[in-house]
Order: C-alpha cells, then sequence, then structure tokens
C-alpha cells in the first residue's frame, strides 16, 4: 500500500511535543511538591494541572 503524495506530515509537531512534555513534568513536579507539603492528593492534581496549564504558554513563548 502506498501513501497519497504530501501526506507525511507528523501528527505532532517537534515543538509541540517538547512543550507538551516541559509542562507535563512541571506538573508532576508541582504536584508533588504540593502532596509532599501535607495537601491531599485531590488538591494536589488540581495544583499539578494548574501548573501545567499556566506553564504551556509560557514554554510556547520561550522554546522558540
Amino acid at each position: 500500500m502506498t501513501t497519497p503524495p504530501g501526506d507525511d506530515a507528523p501528527f505532532v509537531t517537534l515543538h509541540a511535543a517538547v512543550v507538551l512534555i516541559a509542562a507535563t513534568l512541571i506538573g508532576l513536579t508541582a504536584g508533588g511538591l504540593t502532596c509532599l507539603g501535607g495537601t491531599g492528593a485531590a488538591l494536589s492534581v488540581l495544583a499539578g494541572l494548574a501548573a501545567a496549564g499556566a506553564a504551556v504558554p509560557v514554554l510556547r513563548g520561550l522554546i522558540r
């Protein structure tokens, strides 16, 4: 089976992959540190998600 010409675009660009991986690491770190600080698991997850969400636009601007 052959692929049509021009259909070799990547699913996710390298820039998007780097930004998302870095944001995930930031979120995991923030959530882990929040959990180690004595906060409950649910609030730690929310803190990690908030940190990851806030990191995406910053990293997108920094990694160019």
